[in-house]
């Protein structure tokens, strides 16, 4: 039987008993309704999972008992970050929730002229650990034991500006001088794909990723939704130079 996984923000070793984070405790207890003696997998990150049994269940707190660890390796060869513009509500869940299955390394959510989602800090702080919730819920759920880096929501120059110096840096465009089937074996640095959010890429925009070395991607004829367009740009790279 398939034991449920979940992630915990913290140090994990073998033999250590802990009392797990609320947010694991509620999942495990009333969620998947797991009890005392019941077996579960736990994960931080790290690149493992650890088998853990429970220990005791109380109101307040849940311990387990770390028993074993086990190291995984079915992490992409590729390196992909996606560079999203943010999108409204579920669209956004299910971006990082289908790219994280889809095995992206690293996540980082953009403000565009046209983005329609405007955040102040405070609602940018609950977003963001919003996102990271749907992020280790969706390795849970795929078998990852390690959790693509996402950062804060940020400008998009100051995005560009950040990204790795050797990455291969592409953006989806019908005219763009790169074909999937053309691209050359993937870089040091991996690969950055950017996606505009609903309205698209502001020609201020466009300019600012071609400053920054970005190139176009051409993926067929047709215009693809934000929701869709980094998916599918996701997928068709893992094909041709990553594991699917």
């Amino acid at each position: 039987m398939r034991l449920t996984r979940c992630p915990v923000a913290l140090p994990l070793q073998l033999g250590q008993t802990l009392a797990l984070p609320e947010e694991a405790a509620n999942h495990l207890v009333r969620v998947m309704r797991l009890r005392e003696g019941d077996a579960c997998v736990l994960f931080n990150g790290d690149g493992s999972d650890y088998t853990a049994t429970l220990l005791a269940v109380g109101k307040r707190e849940v311990q387990v008992r770390i028993d074993a660890a086990r190291a995984l390796d079915n992490e992409s060869p590729l390196a992909i970050t996606l560079l999203q513009g943010i999108a409204r509500g579920e669209k956004m869940d299910l971006i990082l929730q289908k790219a994280t299955e889809l095995g992206v390394t690293a996540i980082v959510p953009v403000n565009a002229e046209r983005t329609e989602v405007k955040l102040d800090a405070a609602r940018a702080e609950k977003r963001l650990a919003h996102w990271r919730s749907v992020v280790g819920a969706a390795c849970g759920q795929s078998g990852r034991a390690r959790i693509p880096a996402l950062s804060p929501p940020q400008a998009l120059a100051a995005a560009a500006a950040a990204l790795p110096a050797q990455s291969l840096r592409l953006t989806l465009d019908p005219l763009g001088e790169h074909r999937l089937s053309a691209l050359p074996s993937a870089p040091a640095g991996g690969v950055v794909i950017a996606i505009g959010p609903e309205g698209g890429w502001s020609p201020r925009d466009r300019q600012q990723l071609a400053d920054a070395g970005f190139q176009g991607l051409q993926l067929g004829p047709r215009i693809l939704r934000t929701e869709t367009a980094g998916l599918a740009a996701i997928a068709a790279l893992q094909a041709r130079l990553g594991d699917l």
